[in-house]
C-alpha cells in the first residue's frame, strides 16, 4: 500500500474544511431567514391584534357616546299610567297634578319610583298592592309607575336592576295593558339584594308567562337585546339628578319614592296599609268624600319619615 503525496492529503483536508464552512454558512443564512420570518409573523400578528383591539375600543366608545333611543311609547316621561280595569291609560302624562277645588272630584294620582331589586320597594308592594289595585279597579285612582335602576351595581355584576327595568319597558311598549300584572310578577319573584338575580332567560319566562301578555316573541327579543337598557340608564341618571316628573322635588330621596297628588309619602317601617290609606285620603283632600273601595281606616297618625334606599351609581357607571 502506497501513501498519497502529502500535498494531495492537505488539499483534500482543505476541501473538507471549505465544504464544512459552506454548510455552516448556509445553515446560518437559513436560521437568519427563519428568524426574520418569525419576527415578521409576530409583527403582522401583533398588528392584527392591535387593529382588532382598536376596532373594539372604537365600537365601545361610539356605542357609549351614542344617545339612548326613544323609550316606550306609553312611557313618554319615564312612567306608564295605569287606570281603571288595570289597563294602561293612553296619552297620560306624569306631570305634577293640579289639586282639584272639589275634594274627590278627580281620581287620586299615585306616582311610584321603584327598583325591582330594592327590598323596601318589595315591602311596600306586598303591603299596599291590593289596596292600590282596589283603587284602580273602582276608578278612584290612577298609578304612574317609573321603573329605574339605582341598584345595578348590587347584583354581582349582572346589572339585574337595569335588566328588570328593561324587561318592564319592553312590556310597556308591546303589551301595556298587562304592565300592572308584570310589575306584580317581578316583585313576587324579587331576588335578594347582593345576588345575581334572574337571568334574561328567566326574566323572559316570567314576563311572557303573565296571563294575557301579547307579542311574546317581540318582548323576548327586546329583553335579550336589552333594547331599552340605555334609555333606562338615562332615565335613572335624570331622576337621581333631580328631574322627577310628577313631583316638585329637586333631590331624589331614593326608592321607593311614592307620591299622592304630588305629595311625598314619608313612610315609617314596617309598612302598614292603614298608614298609607290615611296618607292617600289626606293628600286627596280628606275625608269620606274621597272615593275608596274599602272602609276608611280609623286614626290618622302622622307617618314618621325614615330614610329610603340611597341611590347608587347608575348602570352605565358600573
Amino acid at each position: 500500500m502506497t501513501n498519497r503525496p502529502e500535498g494531495e492529503a492537505r488539499a483534500e483536508r482543505n476541501q473538507r474544511r471549505a465544504a464544512a464552512r459552506e454548510r455552516a454558512q448556509r445553515a446560518r443564512l437559513q436560521h437568519k431567514r427563519r428568524q426574520r420570518g418569525l419576527r415578521l409573523g409576530l409583527q403582522i400578528g401583533l398588528g392584527v391584534v392591535l387593529l382588532a383591539a382598536a376596532t373594539v375600543v372604537t365600537l365601545v366608545l361610539v356605542d357609549s357616546t351614542k344617545p339612548a333611543g326613544p323609550g316606550p311609547s306609553s312611557m313618554s316621561q319615564g312612567g306608564i299610567t295605569i287606570g281603571q280595569d288595570l289597563k294602561a291609560v293612553s296619552g297620560a302624562s306624569s306631570s305634577t297634578p293640579t289639586p282639584s277645588a272639589t275634594a274627590g272630584a278627580d281620581p287620586v294620582r299615585i306616582t311610584m319610583y321603584i327598583d325591582y331589586l330594592c327590598p323596601i320597594c318589595g315591602d311596600f308592594e306586598q303591603t299596599n298592592s291590593d289596596y292600590i289595585e282596589g283603587l284602580l279597579d273602582s276608578g278612584a285612582a290612577t298609578v304612574d309607575i317609573h321603573p329605574i335602576a339605582i341598584l345595578s351595581n348590587r347584583s354581582q355584576g349582572t346589572k339585574y336592576s337595569l335588566r328588570a327595568a328593561n324587561a318592564a319597558a319592553c312590556v310597556a311598549e308591546s303589551s301595556p295593558d298587562q304592565f300592572w300584572a308584570v310589575n306584580q310578577a317581578l316583585f313576587a319573584k324579587q331576588p335578594e339584594e347582593g345576588t345575581a338575580g334572574l337571568t334574561d332567560a328567566q326574566l323572559t319566562k316570567l314576563v311572557t308567562g303573565v296571563s294575557g301578555i301579547r307579542s311574546k316573541s317581540t318582548i323576548a327579543k327586546c329583553i335579550d337585546e336589552q333594547h331599552y337598557g340605555k334609555w333606562v340608564d338615562e332615565r335613572t341618571s335624570a331622576v337621581t339628578g333631580g328631574d322627577i316628573p310628577g313631583s316638585t322635588l329637586t333631590e331624589f330621596p331614593g326608592t321607593p319614592l311614592v307620591l299622592v297628588n304630588g305629595q311625598r309619602y314619608e313612610y315609617s317601617q314596617p309598612f302598614t296599609n292603614d298608614e298609607f290609606r290615611t296618607f292617600v285620603i289626606t293628600a286627596a283632600g280628606s275625608g269620606e268624600e274621597t272615593p275608596t273601595p274599602t272602609p276608611t281606616p280609623s286614626g290618622s297618625a302622622t307617618p314618621t319619615p325614615t330614610p329610603t334606599s340611597t341611590p347608587s351609581a347608575s348602570a352605565s357607571a358600573s
